[in-house]
């Protein structure tokens, strides 16, 4: 996207803040906004009938969310929640395709981020047949690490904070594994020396040996 593109997306729509924990988007609603994410991260989760939720998504600055509900005009099909202070602009639908008519390169931005997201999705259910629970979670946290880790400082760039704070649980959710099957996996990761954790804190310890034990290639998913 062109730098005039980008600076005419950040001023469209009105500016909103959101405290940690606080829901962005409520699954089920038929509000017909987007909202252009520009400080913070926020979780995307999904709720069934039967009151599982489900992590699908972790989002960052610059991402756009609530878009499928907005182009589709039906209800949201899941809860967006701030993970941090969460600094975000309200578009209205009408207004981004206006933009979106008048700016092609934008356009072309957002069919590649929908297909970004589309590959994640198609690699999750691949990797539910073709890995095992280790590898499975193993490769989620590689992929996480590519998008938003944060290098620790004298980790010779090897070594990484994951960016994002989640629960074995949501952890779980995004691998397609039981909890206790996540956390086996997860201890099994530590043992080998290649993420260290903490209270809803992960480090990858040496993300070269992470990709390779993974087997993802070293380029962003996203």
């Amino acid at each position: 996207m062109r730098n005039a593109t980008r600076e005419e997306l950040l001023e469209l729509g009105t500016p909103i803040a959101y405290p940690p924990h606080r829901a962005l988007l409520q699954q089920g609603d038929e509000s017909r906004h987007v909202l252009l994410i520009t400080s913070g991260v926020v979780k995307v989760v999904a709720s069934a009938e039967s009151g599982y939720d489900m992590l699908l998504a972790v989002r960052i600055a610059g991402d756009l969310v609530g878009e499928m509900a907005a182009f589709e005009d039906r209800p949201r099909s899941g809860t967006v929640v701030a993970c941090s202070d969460v600094t975000a602009r309200i578009i209205q639908m009408r207004a981004l395709e206006a933009f979106l008519t008048r700016h092609p390169d934008a356009m072309r931005a957002i069919l590649h981020m929908l297909c970004a997201r589309l590959r994640w999705a198609n690699r999750r259910r691949v990797d539910f047949q073709a890995y095992d629970s280790l590898t499975r979670l193993a490769r989620v946290l590689a992929e996480l690490s590519q998008a938003y880790a944060q290098p620790v400082p004298d980790g010779d760039g090897r070594r990484c904070d994951l960016g994002v704070t989640l629960t074995q649980k949501e952890l779980a959710s995004l691998a397609g594994l039981k909890l206790n099957t996540a956390e086996k996996s997860l201890a099994a990761l530590t043992a080998q020396g290649l993420v260290e954790r903490s209270y809803r804190t992960i480090t990858i310890c040496d993300v070269p040996k992470l990709l390779e034990f993974a087997k993802v290639v070293a380029d962003n998913p996203y």
